[in-house]
């Protein structure tokens, strides 16, 4: 058994290449061998965002507050809040943070496969993210 105390971990500033704006990640737990699932609370500031990505098994977000965005590549934006559950299926292109006038923090929980748990792609312009 392992036990994380609330606080023993810094929070991070999300990277410049996977997110546009002020964005702030707090790890939660990332199981040891062989289990190879982590998690993380993600909160992204008005208007901050992931670039498009995908996951190689998979991503469940569970908003915890605020309001959000979530978009697959060619489907619509769709607006999430607290309460909400998102699966991002294998392989799945999309990209998810705020709305442009509200904060929004959601539980991220995925599994890696082969050492990573997602694979980058170009940032979400401004135009698409607002639709």
């Amino acid at each position: 058994m392992q036990i994380n105390k609330n606080g023993s971990q810094p929070s991070a500033k999300g990277a410049a290449e996977w997110f546009t704006g002020n964005v702030r990640i707090d790890a939660l737990f990332a199981a040891p061998e062989p289990a190879r699932v982590s998690s993380g609370t993600v909160t992204f500031e008005p208007g901050a965002r992931t670039a498009w990505h995908s996951h190689p098994l998979g991503q469940t977000l569970i908003v915890t507050a605020g309001c959000g965005r979530v978009q697959r590549a060619g489907g619509p934006i769709e607006s999430i809040r607290p309460g909400d559950v998102v699966w991002i299926s294998p392989g799945e292109k999309h990209w998810h943070g705020a709305s442009p006038t509200t904060a929004m923090t959601h539980v991220a929980i995925q599994e890696s496969l082969d050492g990573r748990t997602a694979d980058w792609m170009e940032h979400v312009s401004d135009a698409d993210y607002l639709g």
